[in-house]
């Protein structure tokens, strides 16, 4: 049987594919036992978190927007996250920086699984993204470049960590704001008794 190729890959996908083969990378070059590992990680994390904007820019700039690019762009965007947020746990080892790094996490997994539900009700334009989550997106990342780049707790460090806590708090509201905007059908489905789970 033929496989047949993908279609979808234009330029602004390509960006967001080579975003998630990054991961992997930026994970190896964390650990290499190298002065200047977790810097050059860092460096590598925030260039590839460009992409991030100059993929969506080119795909409304091109009108290449596609479905495949659709769904694979927040995908890359929560792994690159999640994975950072992961190394960070571990190098820490305090519940300064596990408390935010679930606070992040948990809003990604539920805004996901809100947004699934949505579009499977013909509601996804309601949960669409907001300007709370894209400054939280931006302070999200400069706090994460900072982490990784910078020796826990150091002046510049402690910069990080602060506005770590600040995504957090922002991740929160902007779930709230999520929440808010499709609770109505929320409320009608469990008024109505509808079972949407497959």
């Amino acid at each position: 049987m033929m496989i047949k190729p993908i279609t979808s890959v234009n330029v602004p996908n390509l960006l967001t594919l080579i975003r998630i083969v990054m991961i992997p990378v930026i994970v190896v070059v964390y650990y290499l036992p190298w002065e200047h590992a977790g810097f050059t990680a860092a460096f590598i994390f925030m260039v590839v978190g460009f992409t991030d904007w100059l993929d969506g820019y080119l795909a409304r700039k091109w009108d290449q927007s596609t479905p495949f690019g659709a769904f694979l762009d927040p995908v890359a965007d929560k792994l690159m996250v999640a994975v950072a947020l992961t190394l960070l746990v571990e190098t820490f080892d305090s519940p300064a920086m596990t408390l935010p790094a679930m606070v992040i996490i948990g809003r990604e997994i539920v805004i996901s699984a809100l947004r699934e539900w949505m579009a499977e009700v013909g509601q996804r334009a309601s949960v669409a993204v907001s300007y709370i989550g894209k400054v939280k997106t931006l302070i999200q990342m400069m706090a994460i470049t900072g982490l990784l780049a910078f020796e826990p707790w150091t002046t510049l460090n402690w910069i990080a960590v602060v506005l770590l806590y600040v995504a957090a708090v922002l991740t929160l509201w902007s779930m709230l704001v999520y929440l808010r905007a499709a609770w109505p059908m929320l409320s009608e489905n469990m008024d109505s008794g509808v079972d949407t789970q497959t």
